[in-house]
């Protein structure tokens, strides 16, 4: 099992880059795949193909309200991430053929995702040996990055954008990795679809971290965004998802077919 981290400033692409990801690791038969989505945004899961709501399936912090505001739960004696971890098994996760999903949601108290990324890290622990690959799309605050959701990623990727501030991203976001003794092999830049030419040639430099190259623009994907449809079902020959393979590959995650 192999846990991928992708991170960046919004705008950047990088929930688009994890469900390409996710596209190429079913086109390579490299399944089951465990998708976890703690964006507060909640791209992930259309972005996939996948309505939460429709399938029954409730975030994390739609549990915690449930469990500890409406029903009046108390936080005394078990830990409230263990009181609520069989209702995350249970209730949070969406299980599909090639793979499945979990999603944090939005805030349950203004300014806190602590219980519910107590309760994230409890499911990745009883969860993540049933998967070959872990992929988590994590938000530009790295709030769960420093509640250390995971202790343990192979590679991250951070996606970065048409400014110098998503070099400074990179790096505080390599700061705070190792600042809260979260362990990786290797962290990668990605230049977004709208990462300007000219800095390509610094983004190493600059970043400190391997720079992979950038994701192809593609207006297939813009459509696909803006209309909720799955970019699972982009063509095999789009720009944007021929450049993420060969991200991979380069990545080390081999060649499909291989």
């Amino acid at each position: 099992m192999k846990t991928l981290v992708t991170m960046g400033r919004g705008g950047t692409g990088k929930t688009s880059f994890v469900a390409l990801q996710t596209k190429y690791f079913i086109e390579r038969k490299e399944t089951p795949l465990l998708l976890v989505d703690v964006d507060p945004d909640q791209n992930l899961a259309e972005m996939v193909g996948v309505d939460l709501e429709r399938e029954g399936v409730k975030t994390i912090s739609e549990l915690v309200t449930e469990t500890f505001i409406r029903k009046g739960g108390t936080t005394i004696g078990i830990a409230p991430a263990e009181r609520i971890g069989t209702r995350v098994l249970e209730e949070g996760l969406y299980e599909g053929e090639s793979f499945d999903l979990i999603a944090v949601g939005t805030k349950w108290i203004e300014g806190c995702y602590c219980m519910p990324d107590a309760a994230l890290r409890g499911a990745l622990e009883s969860l993540t040996k049933h998967y070959r690959y872990v992929l988590i799309d994590s938000p530009a605050g790295l709030e769960h990055l420093n509640r250390k959701i995971t202790a343990r990623v192979n590679d991250i990727f951070d996606v970065v954008g048409p400014s110098h501030k998503s070099f400074a991203h990179v790096k505080r976001a390599d700061r705070i990795a190792r600042e809260v003794g979260i362990g990786f092999d290797t962290f990668f830049v990605v230049g977004g679809c709208l990462f300007p030419a000219d800095l390509e040639a610094t983004a190493q430099e600059e970043t400190g971290h391997t720079y992979l190259g950038k994701i192809n623009f593609d207006p297939l994907v813009n459509e696909s965004v803006i209309a909720g449809r799955s970019l699972l079902d982009i063509p095999d020959d789009s720009p944007a998802y021929l450049s993420v393979c060969e991200l991979m590959e380069k990545a080390g995650y081999g060649k499909i077919g291989s």
